[in-house]
């Protein structure tokens, strides 16, 4: 696999880690470019040949030479992410973001500018576990797909600007590659200002967030690429950014902010599991040493959090479903009637009602219990709706 020069030289094209994955699994050798080659040693029992060009792999092939693959590709330093020790404050912002990690939630941050979204946001990725070699080598593939290098032995983290279209965000193209909600499979999407997105571009999410894949389907060929990621997303609460500021006023009119809400649907809204205001900190506050919990900590934490739950049920909370979630959360009758009670007054759907429980199981987890009590339900009801302005 390689695109043949004029000089009958070889050289490297896309895909070739998900072609060697289908070779090895099927048994086969598979001839690459030397670049590509030293790309494609992460596939576990690959047998790779390698040639320069047309005629040294034809002597290779017959036998009449040999041509060694380099070793792999030297593995790049990983950007460091941002440490949450530099979040000031935001104790329920930085405890949500918390529980997100450890079950694999979706989260909405809601507040002014300059409040700390993105920074919150972009702590994301310290605190989650590293990636097993099974979930580092597809995300690997799919970003060879796409002509980029993956990030070595942590998450990915895609933050797309809100101007990206359809095909960029989900994946598209005469020949379909695979859309940002791919490349960040196994990490984290990031969407800065939601409401600026088109509304036809978020609504495009619904699937993927549900089932983990995305479907292209075109006229000469129909592909499935996996797309199991956290939404994390961040938004104002008004075109001007100001509605609920007790330092600033807002200037919008009722029609503008209702106009600006509506911008995200409600059945996107119903899939992040986790709406969070972040308030504007007091400057005296922002101006005062003190030591936050570092993302290292968090991550220790965190990771307890996501072994329990491999080790109980060999998936992550946010992706039980039915009687299975009912059986692992073990309402006892009085959670059950608080979650009815809530149920009823807040108007949650039934999604709404398995989110919930799914946050809750990942609350008692966090806290070492085997059973959802009424505080771990408790807390994450008050995750599902956002203050009113």
């Amino acid at each position: 696999m390689g695109e043949l020069a004029l000089d009958g030289g070889l050289r490297d094209t896309r895909g070739c880690i998900a072609a060697t994955m289908a070779a090895t699994s099927a048994g086969h050798r598979i001839a690459l470019p030397p670049t590509a080659a030293r790309h494609s040693l992460i596939v576990p029992e690959a047998r790779i040949v390698s040639a320069p060009d047309l005629l040294t792999l034809c002597a290779v092939l017959r036998g009449r030479t040999e041509y060694e693959v380099e070793d792999p590709c030297p593995v790049t330093p990983a950007e460091e992410h941002v440490d949450m020790a530099t979040v000031v404050g935001q104790t329920t912002a930085r405890r949500a973001l918390e529980i997100a990690a450890a079950g694999g939630h979706n989260l909405l941050f809601t507040g002014p500018p300059g409040t700390g979204k993105s920074l919150l946001a972009s702590c994301l990725p310290g605190i989650l576990p590293p990636p097993d070699h099974r979930e580092q080598l597809l995300v690997h593939a799919l970003h060879d797909l796409q002509g980029e290098t993956a990030p070595r032995a942590r998450r990915s983290f895609r933050a797309p600007h809100h101007s990206a279209s359809a095909a960029a965000l989900i994946g598209g193209g005469s020949v379909p590659k695979p859309g940002e909600v791919s490349l960040a499979h196994g990490g984290v999407l990031f969407l800065d200002e939601l409401p600026e997105f088109s509304r036809h571009t978020l609504d495009m999410l619904r699937e993927p967030l549900e089932t983990g894949e995305v479907a292209l389907a075109r006229a000469r060929c129909s592909l499935r690429y996996p797309a199991r990621f956290q939404l994390i997303a961040a938004m104002n609460p008004c075109p001007c950014g100001f509605a609920g500021d007790p330092s600033r006023p807002c200037r919008c009119s009722p029609t503008q902010r209702l106009r600006y809400a509506n911008r995200v649907s409600g059945p996107l809204l119903d899939r992040i599991d986790i709406r969070v205001d972040v308030h504007r900190e007091a400057p005296a506050d922002l101006l005062t040493t003190c030591q936050s919990e570092t993302s290292a900590e968090v991550r220790r934490r965190v990771t307890r959090a996501v072994h329990r739950q491999l080790a109980r049920q060999g998936v992550s909370n946010a992706q039980l479903r039915g009687n299975r979630l009912l059986n692992e959360c073990g309402l006892e009758e009085n959670e059950r009637r608080l979650l009815q009670r809530a149920a009823e007054r807040l108007e949650l759907s039934a999604r709404g009602v398995q989110r919930c429980l799914r946050v809750a199981r990942t609350v008692a987890d966090l806290s070492h219990k085997d059973l959802v009590d009424s505080g771990a339900l408790g807390e994450a009801l008050s995750y599902r709706a956002l203050t009113e302005s």
